[in-house]
């Protein structure tokens, strides 16, 4: 009797760990190095969110927003590693490693942030993405980021020639730092986290971004001019790592692709409204918003297109891109 008592005792011991293992959470830990309530921190939390309720919990998402993981470069580095699970980033710094994100990071390339909603959500999108899984990482959604303009702390600028001999930061990317030199300024790739200081203290005159960024990182502090040139429509990818993905069931990874889908629904949303907000926050603050006549920054890319665009696959891209309606 005994014994029979003791057995009994160890199976429930085991069955109650295989309830706890089956019920057990797994925590995703994810990076962005905007601040809280920044559009993409947001829509990434609205994400975790959604795939906690369609799984009963057996997953969330912990968002590490205001570079608490480091900056970009670190953090591409720690997701295709998988020291963390999920990482939202400009597309810019991937274009060392895929290839592909170099045309989306073109300038002018889009018409309007509507037309790269449009792009990136079709199958050009899905063909962009193939080329991060053999990285290391499966892009979950692509967010918005918004139309990038110049920024500087000395004078406003209204042509191509009030940016001569003006120092900007810029994305470490190639494409960013040839678009500044075809300009006629020069280009300082560095990280975002280093570009207040840097403006504060003259290493450089200003940068370049949107206004929810100009904003929020309170470069509007240091760099009173912004020209609203918007050369560049960058998209935002968020996209995590193939050694978590690959541990997802088929059915959880079809919840964590539609859950990607919605986050990126919600953070357009977001976007629009922080961009109306953040603008008036800089103007009211005392920043002078120029708007330059576009034509003659669009003339002098062309240099950049014949040194990124030069297959014809990567032609036909670019056409498929701007036939986009």
């Amino acid at each position: 009797m005994l014994h029979f008592t003791k057995l009994a005792g160890t199976a429930l011991a085991a069955a109650t760990l295989l309830v706890g293992a089956a019920n057990a959470q797994t925590v995703l830990r994810s990076s962005d190095t905007h601040p809280d309530g920044y559009p993409t921190v947001e829509a990434v939390k609205y994400f975790g969110d959604l795939i906690k309720e369609r799984t009963d919990g057996r997953y969330s998402v912990e968002v590490y927003h205001s570079a608490q993981l480091g900056q970009e470069a670190d953090t591409i580095e720690q997701v295709r590693s998988g020291v963390i699970d999920l990482n939202r980033v400009s597309m810019a710094p991937w274009n060392s490693l895929v290839p592909l994100t170099m045309i989306p990071s073109l300038p002018y390339l889009f018409t309007s942030p509507d037309h790269a909603r449009k792009v990136m959500a079709s199958e050009i999108g899905d063909e962009i993405a193939k080329g991060f899984e053999q990285h290391g990482v499966v892009v979950i959604a692509y967010y918005d980021g918004g139309s990038r303009s110049f920024y500087n702390s000395k004078k406003p600028v209204n042509t191509v020639a009030d940016l001569a001999g003006l120092k900007f930061r810029v994305i470490q990317s190639d494409v960013f730092v040839d678009m500044v030199g075809a300009l006629g300024a020069t280009a300082t790739p560095m990280p975002y986290g280093e570009v207040y200081s840097s403006i504060e203290t003259g290493v450089i005159d200003g940068a370049e971004n949107n206004f929810p960024s100009y904003e929020s990182a309170k470069h509007f502090e240091v760099a009173k001019n912004y020209s609203l040139d918007e050369h560049t429509i960058v998209p935002e990818v968020f996209v995590m790592s193939k050694m978590a993905w690959d541990k997802l069931s088929d059915e959880d990874k079809a919840i964590f692709r539609q859950a990607g889908k919605e986050s990126m629904e919600k953070q357009w949303e977001l976007w629009d409204a922080r961009v109306a907000e953040s603008r008036k926050i800089v103007e009211d603050a005392g920043s002078q918003i120029t708007t330059p006549d576009k034509q003659p920054f669009i003339d002098a890319m062309k240099p950049v297109y014949e040194k990124y665009v030069n297959t014809p696959e990567l032609k036909d891209l670019v056409a498929r891109i701007q036939a986009v309606k």
